[in-house]
Protein backbone atom coordinates (compact mmCIF):
# COMPACT_ATOMS: atom_id res chain seq x y z
CA UNK A 1 0.00 0.00 0.00
CA UNK A 2 2.45 2.09 1.12
CA UNK A 3 4.67 1.58 -2.12
CA UNK A 4 1.67 2.49 -4.40
CA UNK A 5 1.18 5.59 -2.66
CA UNK A 6 4.84 6.80 -3.35
CA UNK A 7 4.30 5.50 -6.64
CA UNK A 8 1.51 7.77 -7.13
CA UNK A 9 2.97 10.61 -5.04
CA UNK A 10 5.94 10.57 -7.79
CA UNK A 11 3.78 10.38 -10.75
CA UNK A 12 1.58 13.58 -9.26
CA UNK A 13 4.54 15.62 -8.93
CA UNK A 14 5.71 14.72 -12.38
CA UNK A 15 2.17 15.76 -13.91
CA UNK A 16 2.45 19.11 -11.50
CA UNK A 17 5.83 19.86 -13.30
CA UNK A 18 4.77 18.85 -16.59
CA UNK A 19 1.66 21.16 -16.43
CA UNK A 20 3.41 24.39 -14.67
CA UNK A 21 1.52 24.27 -11.48
CA UNK A 22 -0.37 21.81 -8.82
CA UNK A 23 -3.75 23.19 -9.87
CA UNK A 24 -4.64 22.88 -13.36
CA UNK A 25 -7.47 25.10 -14.38
CA UNK A 26 -9.87 22.18 -14.96
CA UNK A 27 -9.48 20.79 -11.84
CA UNK A 28 -10.22 24.13 -9.69
CA UNK A 29 -13.02 24.62 -11.87
CA UNK A 30 -14.28 20.97 -11.52
CA UNK A 31 -17.00 20.80 -8.93
CA UNK A 32 -17.09 16.65 -8.54
CA UNK A 33 -14.07 16.47 -7.59
CA UNK A 34 -12.17 16.02 -3.76
CA UNK A 35 -8.73 15.68 -3.53
CA UNK A 36 -7.56 13.25 0.19
CA UNK A 37 -4.57 13.12 1.40
CA UNK A 38 -4.75 10.46 4.42
CA UNK A 39 -2.90 8.16 7.02
CA UNK A 40 -5.58 6.68 7.59
CA UNK A 41 -5.86 2.35 7.82
CA UNK A 42 -6.78 0.10 4.70
CA UNK A 43 -10.54 -0.60 6.18
CA UNK A 44 -11.23 2.66 6.88
CA UNK A 45 -10.51 4.06 3.54
CA UNK A 46 -12.31 0.67 1.71
CA UNK A 47 -15.28 2.05 4.05
CA UNK A 48 -16.27 5.92 3.89
CA UNK A 49 -14.39 7.06 1.07
CA UNK A 50 -17.25 4.91 -1.07
CA UNK A 51 -20.06 5.75 0.80
CA UNK A 52 -19.14 9.61 0.49
CA UNK A 53 -18.38 9.24 -3.24
CA UNK A 54 -21.83 7.23 -3.39
CA UNK A 55 -23.86 9.79 -1.39
CA UNK A 56 -22.36 13.17 -3.18
CA UNK A 57 -21.68 12.09 -6.66
CA UNK A 58 -18.61 13.71 -6.02
CA UNK A 59 -15.19 11.49 -7.24
CA UNK A 60 -12.31 11.34 -5.30
CA UNK A 61 -8.97 11.21 -5.70
CA UNK A 62 -6.74 9.61 -2.91
CA UNK A 63 -3.44 9.77 -1.95
CA UNK A 64 -2.07 7.37 1.27
CA UNK A 65 1.10 7.94 3.06
CA UNK A 66 2.30 8.15 6.74
CA UNK A 67 1.28 11.25 8.43
CA UNK A 68 4.86 12.74 8.71
CA UNK A 69 5.46 12.51 4.88
CA UNK A 70 1.78 13.82 4.26
CA UNK A 71 2.95 17.44 6.60
CA UNK A 72 6.02 17.38 4.81
CA UNK A 73 4.03 17.58 1.33
CA UNK A 74 1.35 19.99 2.48
CA UNK A 75 4.00 22.55 3.76
CA UNK A 76 5.91 21.73 0.09
CA UNK A 77 2.39 22.86 -1.54
CA UNK A 78 1.90 25.53 0.90
CA UNK A 79 1.79 28.33 -1.57
CA UNK A 80 -0.22 26.34 -4.47
CA UNK A 81 -2.44 23.37 -2.70
CA UNK A 82 -3.03 20.46 -4.61
CA UNK A 83 -5.20 18.48 -1.90
CA UNK A 84 -8.39 19.60 -0.12
CA UNK A 85 -8.92 17.52 3.00
CA UNK A 86 -6.03 15.82 5.14
CA UNK A 87 -8.13 12.65 6.67
CA UNK A 88 -6.83 11.06 9.64
CA UNK A 89 -3.39 11.83 12.53
CA UNK A 90 -3.67 13.09 15.69
CA UNK A 91 -4.91 16.06 17.36
CA UNK A 92 -1.08 16.85 18.44
CA UNK A 93 -0.10 16.57 14.89
CA UNK A 94 -2.77 18.91 13.68
CA UNK A 95 -2.15 21.94 16.36
CA UNK A 96 1.38 21.73 15.60
CA UNK A 97 0.89 22.53 11.94
CA UNK A 98 -2.49 25.04 12.49
CA UNK A 99 -1.33 27.10 9.58
CA UNK A 100 -1.41 24.65 7.26
CA UNK A 101 -5.52 24.41 7.56
CA UNK A 102 -8.82 25.98 6.76
CA UNK A 103 -10.85 27.40 9.69
CA UNK A 104 -14.01 25.49 9.75
CA UNK A 105 -16.77 24.08 12.52
CA UNK A 106 -19.28 21.60 10.68
CA UNK A 107 -23.11 22.08 11.29
CA UNK A 108 -22.46 18.47 12.81
CA UNK A 109 -19.97 18.96 15.67
CA UNK A 110 -22.36 20.19 17.92
CA UNK A 111 -23.82 16.60 17.44
CA UNK A 112 -20.44 15.18 19.24
CA UNK A 113 -19.66 14.13 22.38
CA UNK A 114 -18.92 16.51 25.48
CA UNK A 115 -15.46 17.42 25.53
CA UNK A 116 -14.35 15.85 21.81
CA UNK A 117 -15.72 18.65 19.65
CA UNK A 118 -14.24 20.66 17.11
CA UNK A 119 -12.28 23.33 19.25
CA UNK A 120 -9.34 24.95 17.41
CA UNK A 121 -11.84 25.89 14.83
CA UNK A 122 -10.26 23.92 12.17
CA UNK A 123 -9.40 20.19 13.15
CA UNK A 124 -12.47 17.67 13.36
CA UNK A 125 -12.45 14.81 15.58
CA UNK A 126 -14.23 12.30 14.33
CA UNK A 127 -13.08 9.11 16.24
CA UNK A 128 -11.49 7.93 19.37
CA UNK A 129 -9.19 5.54 20.44
CA UNK A 130 -8.31 4.77 23.79
CA UNK A 131 -5.82 2.69 25.58
CA UNK A 132 -6.74 -0.73 26.38
CA UNK A 133 -5.66 -4.22 27.97
CA UNK A 134 -6.13 -7.03 25.74
CA UNK A 135 -6.31 -10.25 27.60
CA UNK A 136 -6.54 -13.98 26.25
CA UNK A 137 -9.64 -15.77 27.83
CA UNK A 138 -7.49 -19.53 27.08
CA UNK A 139 -5.03 -18.33 29.05
CA UNK A 140 -6.08 -16.24 32.24
CA UNK A 141 -7.65 -18.85 34.14
CA UNK A 142 -8.29 -17.63 37.98
CA UNK A 143 -6.10 -14.41 37.91
CA UNK A 144 -8.37 -11.52 37.84
CA UNK A 145 -7.26 -8.93 35.37
CA UNK A 146 -9.34 -5.20 35.69
CA UNK A 147 -7.15 -2.98 36.40
CA UNK A 148 -3.50 -1.46 36.32
CA UNK A 149 -3.29 -2.78 39.78
CA UNK A 150 -4.16 -6.14 38.53
CA UNK A 151 -0.63 -6.04 36.49
CA UNK A 152 1.41 -5.99 39.06
CA UNK A 153 0.09 -9.81 39.99
CA UNK A 154 3.39 -12.02 40.37
CA UNK A 155 1.62 -14.43 38.39
CA UNK A 156 2.16 -12.31 35.62
CA UNK A 157 5.93 -11.82 35.62
CA UNK A 158 6.92 -12.00 32.42
CA UNK A 159 3.57 -12.91 31.05
CA UNK A 160 2.53 -9.16 29.93
CA UNK A 161 3.22 -7.74 26.31
CA UNK A 162 4.29 -4.28 25.98
CA UNK A 163 6.24 -2.06 23.85
CA UNK A 164 9.05 0.83 24.55
CA UNK A 165 7.07 3.81 24.70
CA UNK A 166 10.41 5.50 23.55
CA UNK A 167 9.11 4.19 20.26
CA UNK A 168 5.90 2.94 19.79
CA UNK A 169 3.59 6.05 20.00
CA UNK A 170 0.80 3.37 21.36
CA UNK A 171 3.14 2.65 24.55
CA UNK A 172 3.78 6.17 25.32
CA UNK A 173 0.15 6.55 25.25
CA UNK A 174 -0.81 3.95 27.28
CA UNK A 175 2.13 5.61 30.06
CA UNK A 176 0.73 8.95 30.10
CA UNK A 177 -2.50 7.03 30.42
CA UNK A 178 -1.11 5.04 33.77
CA UNK A 179 0.95 8.03 35.05
CA UNK A 180 -2.35 10.15 34.87
CA UNK A 181 -4.71 7.41 36.24
CA UNK A 182 -2.32 6.27 39.17
CA UNK A 183 -0.24 9.45 40.04
CA UNK A 184 -3.34 12.41 39.23
CA UNK A 185 -0.18 13.90 36.81
CA UNK A 186 2.97 13.27 34.53
CA UNK A 187 5.43 14.28 37.39
CA UNK A 188 3.64 12.73 40.96
CA UNK A 189 6.08 10.10 41.94
CA UNK A 190 2.98 7.98 42.91
CA UNK A 191 2.57 7.35 39.42
CA UNK A 192 6.25 6.80 38.69
CA UNK A 193 6.45 4.51 41.40
CA UNK A 194 3.59 2.11 39.63
CA UNK A 195 5.28 2.39 36.32
CA UNK A 196 8.59 0.89 38.30
CA UNK A 197 7.01 -1.97 39.37
CA UNK A 198 5.33 -2.46 36.20
CA UNK A 199 8.74 -2.75 34.78
CA UNK A 200 10.20 -5.28 37.22
CA UNK A 201 6.67 -7.73 35.97
CA UNK A 202 7.12 -7.36 32.45
CA UNK A 203 10.75 -9.43 33.41
CA UNK A 204 12.60 -7.56 30.49
CA UNK A 205 10.24 -8.30 28.05
CA UNK A 206 9.41 -5.78 25.68
CA UNK A 207 7.91 -6.39 22.23
CA UNK A 208 9.35 -5.02 19.25
CA UNK A 209 6.72 -2.47 18.39
CA UNK A 210 2.75 -1.66 18.69
CA UNK A 211 1.89 -4.46 16.43
CA UNK A 212 3.68 -7.14 17.87
CA UNK A 213 1.69 -6.65 21.71
CA UNK A 214 -2.01 -7.01 20.30
CA UNK A 215 -1.00 -10.02 18.00
CA UNK A 216 1.01 -11.71 20.86
CA UNK A 217 -1.55 -11.94 23.00
CA UNK A 218 -4.38 -12.93 20.20
CA UNK A 219 -1.56 -15.87 19.30
CA UNK A 220 -1.22 -16.92 22.81
CA UNK A 221 2.34 -16.31 23.28
CA UNK A 222 0.85 -13.31 26.79
CA UNK A 223 -1.63 -13.29 28.86
CA UNK A 224 -1.99 -9.89 28.80
CA UNK A 225 -1.37 -7.08 26.56
CA UNK A 226 -1.02 -3.05 27.06
CA UNK A 227 -2.54 -2.16 23.77
CA UNK A 228 -5.01 -0.14 21.96
CA UNK A 229 -8.67 -0.43 21.68
CA UNK A 230 -9.05 -1.00 17.60
CA UNK A 231 -6.84 -3.69 16.79
CA UNK A 232 -8.22 -5.07 20.06
CA UNK A 233 -12.40 -4.64 18.97
CA UNK A 234 -11.02 -6.58 15.72
CA UNK A 235 -10.00 -9.70 17.59
CA UNK A 236 -13.08 -9.70 19.36
CA UNK A 237 -15.25 -9.16 16.36
CA UNK A 238 -13.08 -11.51 14.12
CA UNK A 239 -13.67 -14.01 17.38
CA UNK A 240 -10.37 -14.54 18.80
CA UNK A 241 -9.79 -15.70 22.22
CA UNK A 242 -9.82 -12.38 23.98
CA UNK A 243 -11.23 -9.53 25.92
CA UNK A 244 -10.70 -6.17 26.17
CA UNK A 245 -10.46 -4.63 29.28
CA UNK A 246 -10.69 -0.70 30.14
CA UNK A 247 -8.51 -0.33 33.43
CA UNK A 248 -11.03 0.54 36.11
CA UNK A 249 -8.55 3.40 37.39
CA UNK A 250 -9.71 5.27 33.58
CA UNK A 251 -8.88 4.81 30.07
CA UNK A 252 -7.59 8.14 28.25
CA UNK A 253 -9.25 8.25 24.49
CA UNK A 254 -7.28 10.09 21.89
CA UNK A 255 -9.12 12.17 18.90
CA UNK A 256 -8.42 11.21 15.30
CA UNK A 257 -9.04 14.26 12.93
CA UNK A 258 -9.68 15.93 9.89
CA UNK A 259 -9.14 19.75 8.39
CA UNK A 260 -9.71 21.31 5.32
CA UNK A 261 -6.19 21.87 3.43
CA UNK A 262 -5.86 26.05 3.37
CA UNK A 263 -7.23 27.61 0.07
CA UNK A 264 -8.16 23.65 -0.67
CA UNK A 265 -9.08 23.98 -4.64
CA UNK A 266 -12.26 22.72 -3.75
CA UNK A 267 -13.72 24.18 -0.95
CA UNK A 268 -17.07 23.53 -0.98
CA UNK A 269 -16.45 19.67 -1.23
CA UNK A 270 -14.21 19.63 0.71
CA UNK A 271 -16.77 21.18 3.70
CA UNK A 272 -19.19 18.23 2.13
CA UNK A 273 -16.57 15.99 3.37
CA UNK A 274 -15.56 16.73 6.91
CA UNK A 275 -19.85 17.24 7.11
CA UNK A 276 -20.27 13.57 6.13
CA UNK A 277 -17.39 12.15 8.10
CA UNK A 278 -19.46 13.41 11.28
CA UNK A 279 -22.53 12.43 9.88
CA UNK A 280 -25.28 9.43 11.32
CA UNK A 281 -24.55 7.54 8.31
CA UNK A 282 -20.30 7.65 8.73
CA UNK A 283 -20.93 7.58 12.40
CA UNK A 284 -22.60 4.47 12.58
CA UNK A 285 -20.39 2.46 9.95
CA UNK A 286 -17.31 3.37 12.34
CA UNK A 287 -19.42 1.74 15.20
CA UNK A 288 -20.53 -1.07 13.65
CA UNK A 289 -18.70 -1.91 9.95
CA UNK A 290 -15.21 -0.35 11.48
CA UNK A 291 -13.58 -1.05 14.65
CA UNK A 292 -12.96 2.98 15.75
CA UNK A 293 -14.75 3.93 18.30
CA UNK A 294 -17.44 6.99 16.79
CA UNK A 295 -17.87 10.47 18.97
CA UNK A 296 -21.62 11.26 18.08
CA UNK A 297 -23.75 10.88 20.66
CA UNK A 298 -26.86 9.01 19.24
CA UNK A 299 -23.99 6.55 17.16
CA UNK A 300 -24.55 2.79 16.79
CA UNK A 301 -22.00 0.41 18.16
CA UNK A 302 -21.69 -3.35 17.21
CA UNK A 303 -21.28 -5.99 20.09
CA UNK A 304 -17.52 -6.23 19.73
CA UNK A 305 -17.40 -2.50 21.37
CA UNK A 306 -18.38 -1.59 24.85
CA UNK A 307 -20.17 1.90 25.21
CA UNK A 308 -18.68 5.01 26.36
CA UNK A 309 -21.05 5.15 29.71
CA UNK A 310 -20.03 1.68 30.68
CA UNK A 311 -16.28 3.12 30.56
CA UNK A 312 -14.05 4.95 33.41
CA UNK A 313 -12.76 7.78 31.02
CA UNK A 314 -10.00 10.11 31.98
CA UNK A 315 -8.85 13.24 29.84
CA UNK A 316 -5.53 13.77 29.23
CA UNK A 317 -3.80 17.08 28.92
CA UNK A 318 -2.80 17.22 25.78
CA UNK A 319 -0.97 20.27 25.31
CA UNK A 320 1.19 19.23 28.31
CA UNK A 321 2.03 16.03 27.04
CA UNK A 322 2.70 17.52 23.98
CA UNK A 323 5.25 19.80 24.83
CA UNK A 324 6.96 17.59 27.85
CA UNK A 325 7.29 14.31 25.47
CA UNK A 326 11.36 14.46 25.71
CA UNK A 327 11.18 14.81 29.24
CA UNK A 328 8.65 11.85 29.96
CA UNK A 329 10.67 9.96 27.63
CA UNK A 330 13.35 10.35 29.32
CA UNK A 331 12.16 9.56 32.88
CA UNK A 332 10.75 6.46 31.84
CA UNK A 333 14.15 5.43 30.64
CA UNK A 334 15.67 6.44 33.87
CA UNK A 335 13.44 4.05 35.07
CA UNK A 336 13.56 1.01 33.08
CA UNK A 337 17.53 1.51 33.25
CA UNK A 338 17.77 1.45 36.98
CA UNK A 339 14.94 -1.01 37.47
CA UNK A 340 16.75 -3.78 35.04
Amino acid sequence: MKRFSMLLIACMLVVGALSGCGNSESDSGSSNKLVIYSPNSEEIIKTIIPMFEKQTGITVELVTAGTGEIVKRLQSEKQNPYADVMFGGSMAGYRENADLYEPYVSPEDKNLIEGHRNTSGFATPYISDGSVLLVNKNLIGDIKIESYEDLLNPQLKGKIASADPASSSSAFAQLTNMLKAKGGDYENDKGWDYVGKLIENLDGKIASGSGAVHKSVADGEYVVGLTYEDPSSTYVKNGAPVEVVYPTEGAVFLDAASAIIKDAPHMDNAKKFIDFILSQEAQDAFGTQLTNRPLRQDTKLGDHMKPLADINMIDEDTDYVSSHKSQIVERYIDVFTSTK
